[in-house]
């Protein structure tokens, strides 16, 4: 199908501050009492234009500096034009920071705001569970399910931000399925990038393109309709249908396309090994069950205790109620789980000779005790701590911070046996094993000092309600009114930040300063393009190479 000339003439670009307007057609046309006259020439601005314009690529090209630094350069080289002899300048003083108030921007601000708010409730988390819970264990199962699941999420929040956020999960799911992470890695972020094209709110080219879109009305003639915004799922069907391709050919094709490359083996020097060589401390947590036949039926923690084990009982489920570093008191029915700590050999031959039912892979526990919610540390018992003199029952660690003691090194000599009625002394190290939201009050308490890193986000379950409630006004404003994508994406944003979801400074870190930067900047540039009428004759020059052509090949060059 070709396209006619006569269905070109009506989307002209107004050349800002002057009376022309120049059609795609080819013909400059001056607006006087509503007629037209001809051509579009090539001026000095345009030339200029396009020169910044193939610096910018240069720059984003080669990265002399960074992308954000030579965007900010390129919008202060564009002010600075208007001190050149004869220029009133490419892009109206007035205008040249319009980008940083633009919707897109404000949008794209409040969007990582959302992402972050809903990170910290501890969602990510959860969903985790329940990937590692029902991903199986073939790769092309995993790679479909992470592949799903990240692309819907990246659709309503940025791609980066979704990619980030998914990364624990996969590097969880890689360990547990001894799959090379980086086979996982690539279609988690292509996919990201994917889904972020099934709403108007996943990706920052689709919220800019809105913004475009009503600036280019504004400059409209009167005679000619304006063009109509997108809405929040205008995109959704073409969206929809690259995710399901990406992911069917990762799927497909992945065996042939992804890395095969191993990861490298945990280095010498990691906590693991640490514990490992100097406390004899694997950090392997095994699952068992108690069974009908178990001689630990109907018994307490106390009684493996006393009758010696082949590991530590680190948490324990009965029923629906989970315990982390369980009392002594805790008592054993058929069908409670155990999460066991130990060297597997040895947790084998105690199930064994307790007639536990141990599980070939984490179920239970997978949540709760992943490396990325629990682990083990080292703390150092100060000189002028209060509980020096103190036995390791009167510390109460389990009651107080849900924290097992494995063992304590004092001077050059391990303890692991009768630990309860050891008396602490200044310079005693204690290894723990705890939940990392356990272990930040303990690193608080002047009476601890916690020598080993550990991760210290601090996620608000209980502020789950209140982000779902903000991230669904949010999304219902931009469904079912006509307010601006910015205005309603902040009122979920500022909601969150009220409701305590997320603090003022995590909300300044959340943003990523650099894209917002970035976009703000190149804004100017396009103004540029259109108010000098470059835009219009790049689009005349287009159409007299490719001639009388059919609309796809017109869809294809844009693309």
């Amino acid at each position: 199908m070709a396209v006619p000339k006569r269905d070109l003439e009506p989307y002209a670009i107004v050349h800002r501050d002057r009376s022309a307007c120049y059609s795609a057609g080819g013909s400059r046309k001056t607006v006087s009492g509503g007629s037209l006259t001809e051509t579009i020439v090539l001026t000095a601005e345009m030339v200029a234009v396009m020169a910044i314009l193939a610096l910018t690529i240069f720059l984003f090209a080669f990265e002399i500096v960074r992308v954000d630094v030579a965007a900010v350069g390129i919008m202060v080289l564009l002010g600075l034009t208007s001190m050149l002899p004869g220029y009133s300048g490419l892009v109206p003083i007035g205008n040249l920071f319009d980008g940083f108030s633009s919707n897109a921007v404000i949008s794209i601000i409040a969007v990582m705001i959302i992402g972050a708010g809903l990170d910290k409730t501890g969602i990510m988390s959860q969903l985790a569970g329940k990937i590692l819970k029902y991903g199986g264990r073939t790769e092309s199962r995993i790679i479909t399910v992470i592949s799903a699941t990240v692309g819907v999420i990246s659709s309503f929040m940025q791609n980066i931000g979704a990619a980030a956020l998914f990364l624990p999960v996969v590097t969880r799911i890689a360990r547990r399925g001894n799959l090379p992470i980086s086979r996982l890695l690539m279609p988690m972020g292509f996919c990201a990038i994917l889904g972020g094209t099934m709403t108007m709110v996943g990706s920052s080219p689709l919220i800019l393109l809105n913004d475009l879109i009503e600036t280019s009305n504004r400059n409209l003639p009167d005679a000619i309709a304006p063009m109509e915004t997108f809405s929040l799922f205008s995109v959704s069907p073409i969206g929809i249908v690259m995710l399901l391709s990406g992911i069917l050919y990762f799927v497909l094709l992945g065996r042939f396309v992804l890395p095969v490359v191993k990861d490298k083996p945990q280095e010498s020097g990691s906590t693991l090994q640490y514990f490992s060589e100097v406390y004899g401390i694997s950090g392997q947590v095994f699952e068992a069950r108690v069974t009908e036949d178990s001689p630990l039926a109907g018994g307490t923690l106390s009684d493996i205790d006393s009758a010696g084990r082949g590991g530590w009982i680190v948490a324990v489920r009965t029923g629906d109620k989970f315990t982390v570093a369980p009392s002594g008191e805790t008592e054993l029915w058929p069908g409670t789980d155990l999460a066991i700590m130990g060297p597997m050999d040895s947790v084998q031959h105690f199930c064994a000779e307790n007639a536990l039912e141990l599980k070939r892979e984490m179920d239970v526990f997978s949540e709760l005790l992943s490396p990325t919610a629990a682990g083990i540390v080292e703390v150092v018992v100060p000189p002028d701590s209060n509980l020096i003199g103190k036995s390791i029952r009167e510390v109460s660690l389990r009651q107080r911070y849900g924290a097992t003691v494995l063992a304590i090194f004092r001077i050059d000599q391990v303890i692991d046996r009768q630990l309860p009625e050891f008396v602490l002394q200044a310079g005693d190290t204690l290894v723990l094993h705890a939940r990392w939201q356990d272990v930040a009050p303990i690193a608080k308490n002047k009476d601890f000092a916690v020598v080993t890193d550990f991760p210290r986000e601090d996620t608000r379950p209980e502020k789950l309600p209140h982000a779902l409630i903000f991230f669904l006004i949010a999304l219902g404003l931009i469904l079912f009114t006509d307010l601006r994508l910015s205005v309603a994406l902040m009122t979920g944003a500022i909601g969150m930040i009220i409701s305590g979801v997320i603090r003022v400074d995590e909300a300044y870190q959340s943003i990523g300063w650099q894209s917002v930067f970035l976009l703000a900047s190149l804004i100017p540039l396009g103004l540029a393009m259109e108010a000098t009428g470059t835009a219009a004759w790049v689009a005349q020059q287009t159409l007299i190479v490719l001639g009388e052509v059919p609309v796809w090949i017109l869809q294809a060059s844009i693309a």
